[in-house]
């Protein structure tokens, strides 16, 4: 589940910080029949703005009435959508770092003493995460001990679990 929004990586023209956090915030500017949008992030050393281009010389009447509502109104899953979108991380050359902006919900630990445990794991948004990670935190383990279940065939999935996954997976683990 994701916490807040994830920092943004790019060099700050201001400061030799590298990291700035997005709160939601546009900017829209528009020039008569055309329209620029930009989600703004503030670099976390200095406060400075920086801009993401989110749309650029568009035609008002291409950008459907609803995204144009949610924002003027800032609406912060909106900046969350946005942010995960490869097309505009591309675009703005970007990258995300998702350390401390998610959280491991594992609907308790009644779980855990069982002898064979079947695991459905569900991604609340599109966040980069090792399965490992997952596996040791959500089990109580080390990933140490997670890599040598997984070496003697007691963790088995259908995917590749020393991989980053940004989607659902399941997994078993005999103990």
């Amino acid at each position: 589940m994701p916490t807040r929004l994830p920092l943004v990586l790019r060099r700050c023209h201001a400061c030799a910080s590298e990291r700035f956090r997005a709160h939601g915030k546009f900017r829209v500017n528009a020039h008569h029949k055309l329209i620029d949008v930009w989600l703004l992030a503030l670099c976390a050393g200095c406060g400075a703005t920086t801009k993401l281009t989110v749309l650029e010389r568009a035609n008002v009447r291409s950008v459907p009435s609803e995204l144009l509502d949610r924002l003027h109104a800032n609406d912060p899953v909106l900046a969350a959508e946005l942010l995960q979108d490869p097309v505009l991380r591309r675009r703005n050359r970007i990258a995300l770092d998702w350390a401390g902006a998610w959280r491991l919900d594992t609907g308790g630990t009644d779980h855990l003493d069982r002898e064979v445990i079947d695991v459905a794991v569900r991604f609340g948004a599109r966040i980069p995460v090792r399965p490992v990670r997952l596996i040791a935190e959500g089990c109580g383990l080390s990933r140490a001990e997670v890599g040598r279940l997984i070496a003697e065939g007691s963790l088995v999935s259908g995917v590749r679990l020393d991989a980053r996954l940004t989607g659902d997976f399941t997994f078993t683990l005999k103990r």
